[in-house]
């Protein structure tokens, strides 16, 4: 896939409307939107359908994740989140929520680091982070014929 060369110079600001990007399925109930890809964090929104849980995952880095709709339980404290909610998340921080309500829960989430998936014996099973993300997208956009638009961080070769 052939990108168009940038007129943007460095330093200047990339808007991305999110109105007009497509949510990318993860799994049955669970889709994101990437906003920005950096060397060791992204930013996406995360839309949750309402009974979707997020299984028990670890955060290497900081999380940032404020509510733009919907609610989410967080499942170990029972704390509700709803709309402009915000959760800060230190590294090191185990937790496991879920979407609750009649509607999707959708929230804009800033990490870094790595969100490791957990089994019953704290094994990670799974592992998200910038890189697998960004090829997830990238990989997402060729199969369905569409042209990257989100901000990307050089990665070395």
């Amino acid at each position: 896939m052939r990108k168009a060369p940038s007129t943007r110079r460095r330093g200047t600001a990339h808007p991305v409307d999110t109105t007009t990007q497509p949510w990318i399925p993860l799994r049955e109930g669970l889709a994101f939107r990437p906003l920005r890809f950096g060397l060791d964090g992204w930013s996406l929104h995360l839309r949750i359908e309402a009974g979707t849980t997020i299984a028990r995952h670890r955060h290497s880095g900081e999380v940032h994740a404020l509510n733009l709709s919907g609610q989410r339980e967080i499942l170990n404290s029972g704390e509700v989140i709803g709309p402009g909610g915000y959760v800060y998340e230190p590294p090191g921080n185990i937790d496991s929520w879920r979407a609750i309500g009649a509607e999707p829960c959708i929230v804009h989430i800033t990490l870094t680091g790595r969100v490791e998936y957990l089994d019953e014996a704290n094994q990670v099973t799974f592992f998200s982070d910038t890189h697998n993300q960004r090829q997830l997208y990238l990989d997402w956009c060729r199969s369905n014929g569409l042209e990257p638009n989100v901000p990307m961080a050089r990665y070395p070769q």
